[in-house]
């Protein structure tokens, strides 16, 4: 039983661990730190194993909530320098923020930006996305256009601030 557990564990890391891996470097844009999410998302299934009806949706949620988590630490860190520099001469200004969809993305609420790492970054179908999330696809759909049209916003006010 353990052994065929074991073995069942081990196919899974091995058909599943480079895709996440390179998913969540395509979102961290890190080789290291993508290893370390994908691991960490796997480490955490291995600990509820048993419990775990999907295996698959459980690495890709984790990991996207790991991502998040990355992306929290990397702007704590910003905001720090940016009040460490405060002796600088020329400050950017808030409206001058960086537009990369990323950074958009992850001001995303929670309900919004998991369906658009899944859908889009994960290349998971609706119908997938549905399964995994525990919503229904008309529900996944009105999100993910309601997340386009919040990113759309954005990146125009973002663009229309440059100089």
């Amino acid at each position: 039983m353990k052994r065929s557990r074991d073995r069942a564990a081990s196919e899974l890391f091995a058909a599943l661990y480079p895709r996440l891996a390179g998913w969540c470097r395509r979102l961290v844009d890190d080789d290291e730190t993508a290893h370390e999410i994908a691991s960490e998302a796997f480490t955490r299934l291995w600990a509820r194993w048993t419990s775990v009806d999907e295996p698959r949706g459980f690495l890709y949620v984790t990991a996207a909530n790991l991502v998040r988590d990355h992306w929290r630490k990397l702007e704590r860190e910003r905001r720090a320098m940016r009040r460490a520099t405060t002796e600088a001469a020329v400050r950017p200004h808030p409206e001058q923020a960086d537009p990369s969809v990323r950074l958009l993305v992850q001001s995303l609420p929670e309900r919004l930006r998991v369906p658009i790492l899944l859908h889009y970054y994960a290349d998971m179908p609706i119908r997938e996305v549905s399964a995994l999330t525990g919503r229904k696809e008309g529900t996944v759909k009105a999100d993910l256009h309601a997340a386009r049209e919040l990113l759309r916003v954005h990146l125009r006010r973002s663009l229309d601030h440059t100089p």
